[in-house]
């Protein structure tokens, strides 16, 4: 008995990748059958499914197909019927029972899920901006951010930086020191872009002792002196005026809250474009 080599013809309005991942599957357990798969990706019109409808006759393929767009699907097994073709629909009667279960219609949308891959791969992408671009590693990402941070330390600015990536947006911070002059770059961007942060001289004080303690120095460090915290403070408000920079009292507020905050302030700043 001599065994004809089955085709399969994957057909797709986005990638595909979906039906041929569960034809390949189904096709493995069959062992010493070899199983040709084609995968015709981004049908989206009548003329292009007559097309592979046609070429699928000819090798008398089964036609396995993820089609969100009705009258395609309607289509394919219209031709499908009278061409004597075997389909299989992957998505179509899971969409029918979620249509059923919710009562809702669906978007018939090609590729979306595809979409939400690239809100996924812009979310990496901007986290890994604000690690590149932290506490001032490099002043060119200032150039290059949505959104950029500054401050005196432990202001929060590296985990509202973060925070904020998860949101999409690519964050820079810059901590501001008396001593080191903020970068050319932090005054050549537009003010709408820049956010300061501070926070009470007494809270400042106090996380910077804890700081100190988790590192296993002594609390009396020029770091944690209140006299230095309120010098850094008025430098840091001096900049931040000089700028023109929205700025922001932090104290008692959960990043969540920050984060929200400057949102708030993005957001009215585009619309005022």
């Amino acid at each position: 008995m001599t065994t004809q080599m089955p085709v399969i013809y994957v057909i797709s309005d986005a990638l595909g990748e979906t039906a041929e991942f569960v034809s390949r599957a189904a096709a493995a357990q069959f062992t010493g059958v070899k199983t040709r798969i084609r995968r015709v990706p981004y049908v989206r019109d009548e003329a292009h499914l007559e097309e592979i409808m046609e070429e699928a006759q000819a090798e008398q393929a089964i036609l396995v197909y993820t089609l969100v767009l009705k009258d395609l699907r309607d289509s394919l097994e219209k031709k499908a019927i009278e061409k004597g073709l075997i389909t299989i629909d992957i998505l179509g009667p899971l969409i029918g029972a979620l249509t059923g279960l919710t009562g809702l219609e669906p978007t018939h949308t090609p590729n979306i899920i595809h979409r939400l891959d690239e809100q996924y791969f812009r979310k990496v992408e901007a986290i890994e901006f604000a690690v590149k671009y932290d506490d001032g590693k490099d002043s060119r990402g200032v150039l290059y951010a949505d959104v950029v941070l500054i401050g005196v330390s432990r202001t929060s600015k590296t985990p509202l930086s973060m925070y904020l990536a998860h949101k999409g947006l690519k964050a820079a911070n810059i901590p501001l020191v008396p001593e080191v002059n903020p970068p050319d770059e932090l005054f050549s961007i537009s003010p709408k872009k820049v956010i300061g942060l501070i926070l009470r001289p007494e809270l400042l004080n106090q996380i910077r002792t804890e700081r100190l303690k988790t590192l296993g120095l002594g609390a009396s460090s020029e770091y944690a002196n209140l006299e230095r915290i309120m010098k850094e403070l008025e430098y840091a408000r001096a900049i931040m005026r000089r700028i023109g920079c929205p700025i922001i009292d932090a104290t008692g507020k959960a990043v969540e809250e920050t984060a929200s905050t400057v949102l708030e302030i993005l957001f009215k700043g585009e619309q005022n474009d």
